[in-house]
């Protein structure tokens, strides 16, 4: 897997078995990073949660294109040490909370200008991990299943790619 923008565009990243973590490909992150440069022009001196971490990608994007701070919470301690190499390779010490998510959120003092969250799709823990959320982001990200609907305030956005859809809440 390769970062899809930025200044690290085209290096290639560890993954995790996948049978620990679901990639979200690379199209799929372009459109991400497009569609928040949009809604929030440069990303200088901005902040990015990855709530579920997996490879560590989606914050290796985030500071690829320009943000400031990326934070990540990973709970497989396999997929963590996958992460810490990933950013050992980039020469980045990683902001990585190892821990279940749902305990860690409401212990974060910080509020991130983007918060990412994509778990495990049979966690069901979709609305939990939003509830946790409360005042620490600007922006939220889900993917989910397409066949998942959310019945809240405040999506901007929500886009289909197969079977997993991409949605945007301003918090």
């Amino acid at each position: 897997m390769n970062i899809s923008g930025g200044q690290f565009k085209g290096r290639k990243i560890f993954t995790p078995d996948e049978k620990i973590t679901r990639p979200t490909l690379s199209k799929v992150r372009m459109s991400i990073f497009n569609c928040l440069y949009s809604l929030l022009g440069d990303f200088e001196s901005m902040s990015f949660l990855d709530v579920f971490g997996g490879s560590g990608i989606m914050g290796l994007e985030a500071l690829s294109r320009g943000f400031s701070k990326v934070t990540v919470i990973e709970q497989n301690k396999k997929a963590a040490q996958i992460i810490k190499k990933n950013y050992e390779t980039f020469k980045i010490k990683p902001d990585l909370i190892l821990g279940n998510a749902l305990n860690i959120l409401p212990k974060l003092n910080l509020k991130y200008n983007v918060a990412y969250v994509d778990p495990p799709y049979a966690a069901g823990i979709y609305e939990e991990t939003l509830e946790k959320l409360q005042n620490k982001a600007e922006i939220i990200i889900l993917e989910h299943p397409s066949t998942l609907k959310f019945e809240i305030g405040g999506i901007i956005k929500e886009k289909e790619y197969g079977d997993k859809t991409i949605t945007y809440i301003r918090a």
